[in-house]
């Protein structure tokens, strides 16, 4: 089973930028998205960006216009750049992909946004 792994969390200032970087042990093409998901404590897990096998993208409305996610298939990795970062951001991050035998998911990196 493909697993991943998530790195790039962190604490930064209101403003500020981050990438976030979703690492799978295998292909990524054996998904048929990857997506990038945020949670806080006491509220269910959202979709935040998705991108498809065909590269297609999908934003929230609340990030739209300042994360931008990316696949590089020839590293089997998906990153999140996260700009204009507000401390509405702040959450655990998952990276969660699923193919036929379902979904899978990351353990999360923790995002901070701080003055």
């Amino acid at each position: 089973q493909v697993r991943l792994v998530e790195s790039g969390g962190g604490l930064v200032q209101p403003g500020g930028s981050l990438r976030l970087s979703c690492a799978a042990s295998g292909s990524i093409f054996s998904f048929f998205y990857v997506g990038w998901y945020r949670q806080v404590p006491g509220k269910q897990r959202g979709l935040v960006a998705r991108v498809t096998n065909a590269g297609s993208t999908y934003y929230s409305d609340s990030v739209k216009g300042r994360f931008t996610i990316s696949r590089d298939n020839a590293r089997n990795t998906v990153y999140l750049q996260m700009n204009s970062l507000t401390p509405e951001d702040t959450a655990v991050y998952y990276c969660g992909a699923e193919n036929v035998g379902g979904v899978t998911w990351g353990q999360g990196t923790q995002v901070t946004v701080s003055s």
